[in-house]
């Protein structure tokens, strides 16, 4: 909710304080990039620090920086506010990647995260209604929302403690076998399964941050929809979006435990399935005002956030005492290579006044994890968790 805002209210903001499309990039920019950082350091937090207070800790941090964001009245209070919301942000996924792992059993692992991710898409579905209620015709109206939002992420903190106690998050990752030296670090980050997984995460980051940031000024400026629709439609995208996420985690238990197919294997049919659906944005530059063009956004949508499942299993697979630091280091590799993609986008606009070419391409990144999990993941000799050395 608190990333979301500002794309709800990113036509209204880009006016009043006199935005270009590339200044507004810009601001994505630097969200990314301190994301990357955040990832980085909350990555290896996450495996030395207990999840139980660290997470709520980072939270609280980025919900007041929400809230920051709605009393700033400049480019560069802009650029600080979204900058801290992405640095603290990021301590999210190696918290909750970690969180999961305690928490379930090897072949319910996608399904949960399936619903963890699902959390992002809801939040998603929520912020354009609140924005709705909220904003009026008057200038400035924008900000209470924010305010609003980020009071909603410190009450989270509070429903954490009440629901869990440190004993809940006691499972400690899975020791290396006794016949094998743990992996250390150095050599898991040259290994083709690393490499495999962080050239996998640049298609969803790529397809998914896209059309967040972008597709209401798309809406609004590139089809003529008025702010109320596009914000209606916002809903129902993430709507979409949530239902490819919880497909996904049903189709690999469906594949695992009806078909008989090996974990890793179903991941990776899941993942080609979400591929097949991104890479509908091709037609979009053709498409105009009107449902062909809608419903074609909402199959990327759903088949974008069925990607992310996949990928967080993906990292649950690779050696369990690093599971934090992995997922952070894998984070913040993701946010540098595709975050400048917004500053990009945002110069190509102002100089052609379209946001077809951008929209268009950016579902058809997820291939590149296809690609590349079939030509690097076997490189390891090192057996993937729950199939023994044949899996794969």
């Amino acid at each position: 909710m608190d990333r979301i805002s500002l794309t709800a209210a990113s036509v209204r903001v880009t006016h009043e304080f006199g935005l270009s499309e590339a200044q507004y990039g810009n601001i994505e920019v630097a969200f990314g990039w301190a994301f990357a950082a955040g990832s980085l350091i909350f990555g290896v937090l996450a495996d030395r620090w207990r999840i139980y207070f660290l997470y709520p800790g980072i939270l609280a941090a980025w919900s007041v920086m929400g809230i920051a964001t709605g009393w700033t009245h400049n480019y560069e209070g802009l650029l600080v506010c979204r900058g801290l919301l992405g640095f603290f942000e990021a301590g999210q996924w190696p918290c909750a990647v970690r969180t999961t792992y305690a928490l379930l059993d090897e072949k319910d692992r996608m399904m949960g995260n399936s619903i963890l991710q699902s959390g992002a898409a809801i939040g998603a579905v929520v912020t354009p209604q609140i924005m709705k209620m909220m904003v009026t015709d008057r200038a400035g109206s924008w900000r209470a929302p924010f305010i609003a939002i980020g009071a909603i992420g410190l009450f989270w903190v509070v429903i954490w403690f009440v629901f869990l106690r440190p004993r809940d998050l006691r499972r400690a990752p899975a020791a290396a076998p006794a016949k094998r030296k743990p992996m250390e670090l150095g050599r898991i980050l040259i290994g083709g399964r690393f490499w495999a997984v962080a050239l996998l995460i640049v298609g969803p980051q790529t397809v998914w941050s896209v059309y967040r940031v972008w597709l209401m000024k798309f809406l609004q400026n590139g089809r003529g929809y008025s702010e109320r629709a596009a914000l209606d439609f916002d809903s129902i995208y993430f709507v979409a979006a949530d239902i490819g996420c919880f497909a996904a985690g049903l189709a690999s238990l469906w594949l695992i435990r009806r078909r008989g197919v090996l974990p890793h294997r179903a991941r990776r049919r899941v993942y080609m399935g979400g591929c097949v659906l991104t890479s509908l944005s091709i037609v979009t530059p053709w498409l105009g005002k009107g449902w062909p063009l809608l419903g074609t956004i909402l199959l990327v949508g759903a088949g974008a956030l069925a990607l992310f499942p996949s990928y967080y299993s993906f990292i649950q697979e690779l050696p369990a005492a690093y599971v934090g630091r992995l997922t952070g280091i894998l984070g913040a590799f993701a946010w540098i290579v595709t975050s400048p993609v917004h500053s990009f986008f945002g110069h190509l606009i102002d100089r052609t006044g379209s946001y077809d070419v951008g929209l268009g391409l950016a579902g058809l990144v997820p291939w590149i994890g296809v690609i590349a999990m079939a030509l690097l993941w076997r490189i390891d000799p090192v057996p993937v968790a729950g199939e023994g050395v044949a899996g794969g």
